[in-house]
Formats: structure tokens, sequence, C-alpha cells
């Protein structure tokens, strides 16, 4: 059996928990990171002391979007496209999240993590706006297909989509962005995503 391990308030987290989900493969999921800490086993497995990481049977890996790829060509390629340069260009956007996670970043945990008399407002407002900036590419790009993967779900579309259930989820000014949103919202109707990263905020 598949196992797991982190925390489920975790972006990284929720991407392989979801995909396992979508494809009903069995797994188990461990608490570790965050309040949890880390095991002696653990960061031996993983020595960047960060999550999530799995275990399937003998072989473990870590780095989410690695194991998204993994878990796809292994257990459900057809959530890969097919073409290697649709395949290619849904890559793009799966390692293009760390670039969007680096702008949002001071405005998730000013309104996520952050208790109200703590915020940063200046610090809160200048990410969201750097964020907004990085969801019209997003969105620019969402003009001319459905689908980051191509014209079907796949892989590449759940690391933007984890971060994009924060985005619409806070309290922030954001630009009308109207592919994005089309998009986010066909993907609310798929079960896995509304159960397992559509979770309040924390």
């Amino acid at each position: 059996m598949l196992t797991i391990y982190g925390r489920i308030n975790s972006h990284n987290v929720k991407k392989v928990v979801w995909l396992a989900d979508e494809i009903g493969l069995p797994f188990e999921r461990i608490d570790m990171g965050g309040s949890f800490g880390y095991t002696v086993e653990y960061l031996a497995m993983n020595p960047n002391a960060m999550v999530p990481s799995i275990k399937d049977a003998e072989f473990s890996l870590w780095e989410s979007n690695a194991i998204l790829r993994y878990l796809a060509d292994k257990y459900a390629p057809q959530f890969r496209a097919d073409d290697l340069q649709m395949r290619a260009a849904g890559d793009k956007w799966m390692d293009w999240q760390f670039h969007f996670a680096d702008a949002f970043r001071d405005a998730f945990l000013g309104m996520v993590r952050a208790a109200p008399e703590q915020r940063n407002r200046a610090a809160i407002v200048k990410s969201a706006a750097a964020a907004g900036a990085k969801m019209a590419m997003l969105d620019a790009e969402l003009a001319s297909r459905a689908y980051l993967s191509g014209d079907n779900f796949g892989i590449a579309d759940i690391p933007m989509a984890v971060y994009a259930r924060t985005y619409f989820g806070i309290d922030i000014e954001r630009p009308d962005l109207p592919y994005l949103k089309a998009w986010y919202d066909s993907l609310l109707q798929r079960g896995a995503f509304a159960k397992i990263a559509a979770i309040p905020l924390s």
C-alpha cells in the first residue's frame, strides 16, 4: 500500500493525496511536518525536513511534483498527455507553480496563519498584487485550452488548482480572470478535489 507522509493542510501534501484519491489508489496518510514535527525515520528518508514524501512498497520519493509524475506514470497514465510537447507544456506549469507560491506567500501567511492583529497589511497587499499578476499569466494560458494538461484534466492541473483554492479562498483583491475562474470552478466538480483540497484553510 502507498504511504503518504505529510499534514493535510500543506498545499504540497494536498496535491499527492488528491491524485491518489482521484485514481482510487489505496493509501495511508501519516501526519508529518508543521506542528507534528519530523521523526528520525522520516528525516532518514527525506533529509530536507519537508513534506510530502511517499513510500510505495520499498521505493521512497520526495518532491511533490515528482511524486505526481511517478504515481501517474505507474498507476494512471491517462492523466499524462501522450504527446511529448503537450506533456512538456503541462510540466512547465507544474513547476511554474513554485514561482506563484513565492509571490503568494506573504498573502497566504498573513491572511491564513497570522492572527488578525499581527497581519502586515502592506506585505499582504504587495503579495496579493504579485500573485494576481502571476494568475493573469495562467488566465491567458487557459484562454486557449480547457486544462493545463491539454484537452482533458491531468496531473498538470493539480499543483495550481491547489493554490487556486487558497487564492480564491482568502480576502484579498483579485483581478477579473474569467478563464482561470471557469477552470477552477470546473475542478470543484471533481469529488477528489472538493474532498481533499477544498477544505477549510489553516
